[in-house]
């Protein structure tokens, strides 16, 4: 008898499942608000340099005209975003042009100056953002890039810290503080008084992201039967689509990023305060040894399932003996080094390392910079996310079929040649451009979604933070290199696109040397990967899988 055993006499797949799963799914769906926010409390306004400070032109001249004397126009005929005259061009009010040559000089040859009186922004499309509010124009502009590294940063940092923090003390009081942290760090963020205090509560934020996803994703892969995580694992990667749609309509109605900000933020409020409702994992404190708790958290479940007699015949005895080998091969506690010591962990964790770090460097490189692509910015972001609802379909079918390890190589081959061939495209057609694009992002979408259920099922127990949280380390050095790859197009404007589409198509190389994990019971200590590793499989191992291909056939034959 093993935990899968415990998990269905108590109801494996019961109302507790349906409602805990719930619970954990709501924040998710804010959570790519925050991922994606950028894209609207940074979006670059059209603007210019403000007039002379002295300006004392007649009060009757229209704004246009003002610009037309104060600043040049460049070569795509739009005026020069951080230049201006050093004295105003009064001849070019004439009807004709010219006037005296003496009152002024040639427009091509006049003076230029620096923005020294500050800019002019063109605020019909949001009523403020923060290159507007601290002018991250001209020679600031690199900043907008770096508020966008600085939050995922915070989301790498956190990844390590929560991550191994959650192995030792349990998941639901880091998942608890995760939230509360969230809510604070944004609603500081959105009233932050200057762009570094702004940047500092993003970075907290991200920290707190990384704590929400991985404790739960957990939580809620550790209180499923394996036949439903593929399924499980869909839906709760559909809650981040949804999110991105939700974004879209939130910031569509809340146009000033401060308000926005804050939006985003209020609902972990909500979840801090129903997060003390949800269960520790009662596979996680049997082998952190305290199994009078997990048999109480089983109890728990089997009286919300309905099958309180049954929960009753659960005892610490039957619990301890259920798990033994598993307890038995536990240290009192696990490092990251854990992940490293021994060949099959090493080789897997190395190789998940690169599908993380391509995933999200495509993923963000892709989605953080709508604007280039000449469309409605809440439009093009509604149609990526929605891209990504039929890319889960086709993920979820193909992981359920052909495998995890096909399913997670082909996404991410498939996203770099569509990200290559949009380099073949010309500028001008915009519409095909999108179009390879969306295809690209969905397929990277789809490989966010397998990379979730495919680490998790990967790593043992006793290490599934840990080791989801140093993945998790890797997709967020990735995003955040993302955005500076995207100033290399100021040199080279095809250099990004070559980097975006050359890296997926490499890892899907290393995604292809991890082993199959479809229809396979989850591993809780190392000895059980190692075991996998070398091609021991235990008994009960070798019964469950049996039993859950048996019933896919049936299942299969049913449908057909």
């Amino acid at each position: 008898m093993g935990f899968a055993d415990l998990l269905e006499q108590v109801g494996s797949t019961g109302r507790f499942q349906v409602v805990h799963t719930l619970l954990l799914c709501l924040p998710v769906l804010m959570m790519a608000s925050h991922n994606l926010l950028q894209n609207f409390v940074a979006g670059v306004p059209p603007h210019f340099c403000s007039a002379h400070t002295n300006f004392s032109a007649s009060t009757r001249m229209s704004a246009a005209e003002k610009l037309h004397i104060t600043v040049p126009i460049d070569a795509n005929g739009s005026p020069e975003k951080c230049r201006r005259y050093e004295s105003p061009q009064w001849h070019l009010l004439a009807n004709n042009g010219s006037t005296d040559p003496e009152v002024w000089e040639d427009p091509e040859q006049a003076a230029l100056r620096g923005c020294d009186d500050g800019w002019t922004y063109d605020e019909r499309e949001r009523s403020s953002s923060i290159i507007s509010e601290w002018h991250l124009v001209c020679s600031l502009r690199p900043l907008k890039s770096m508020g966008q590294t600085v939050y995922m940063g915070g989301v790498l940092v956190g990844a390590g810290v929560f991550g191994a923090l959650a192995d030792r003390f349990g998941r639901r009081v880091l998942l608890t503080m995760s939230y509360l942290l969230m809510a604070v760090s944004g609603t500081c963020a959105a009233f932050s008084p200057s762009f570094s205090l702004f940047c500092l509560f993003r970075f907290m934020c991200g920290m707190a992201l990384s704590g929400v996803v991985l404790n739960s994703f957990s939580l809620i892969v550790e209180w499923i039967p394996t036949r439903v995580r593929t399924v499980i694992g869909t839906g709760t990667g559909y809650c981040y689509t949804m999110g991105q749609l939700i974004l879209a309509l939130v910031a569509y109605f809340i146009r000033d990023w401060r308000w926005l900000t804050f939006a985003v933020s209020l609902p972990f409020y909500v979840a801090f305060l129903y997060s003390w409702w949800l269960l520790e994992s009662s596979r996680w404190l049997v082998l952190k040894n305290k199994p009078e708790q997990a048999v109480e958290n089983l109890r728990l479940v089997a009286r919300y399932n309905g099958r309180q007699a049954d929960g009753e015949k659960i005892d610490v005895e039957m619990v301890k003996s259920s798990m033994k080998k598993e307890m038995s091969g536990c240290k009192s506690s696990y490092t990251t080094l854990d992940l490293f010591r021994t060949p099959t962990m090493r080789k897997m964790t190395v190789c998940l390392c690169a599908v993380w770090f391509s995933t999200s460097f495509a993923y963000y490189g892709l989605s953080m910079d709508l604007q280039k692509f000449g469309v409605d910015i809440y439009l093009i972001q509604v149609i990526f996310g929605a891209a990504d609802i039929p890319a889960k379909v086709i993920i979820n079918i193909t992981m359920s079929y052909c495998g995890r390890r096909l399913s997670q190589c082909g996404g991410l081959v498939l996203a770099g040649i569509t990200i290559l061939s949009n380099l073949l495209v010309p500028y001008d057609k915009q519409m095909l451009r999108t179009c390879l694009a969306v295809l690209g992002k969905g397929c990277l979408a789809a490989s966010f979604n397998c990379c979730y259920l495919y680490s998790g099922e990967l790593y043992p127990t006793i290490l599934r933070q840990s080791g989801l949280g140093w993945v998790s380390m890797m997709a967020r050095l990735g995003a955040m290199v993302a955005p500076l790859v995207l100033l290399l197009g100021e040199y080279v404007t095809w250099l990004p696109g070559l980097i975006y589409g050359l890296v997926p198509v490499l890892s899907g190389v290393a995604a292809f040397l991890l082993p199959e994990t479809l229809n396979i019971p989850l591993p809780d200590t190392i000895q059980d990967v190692e075991d996998r590793g070398t091609g021991r499989i235990s008994k009960t191992e070798k019964k469950e899988a049996i039993f859950l291909q048996d019933n896919a056939d049936n299942l299969l034959k049913q449908t057909s």
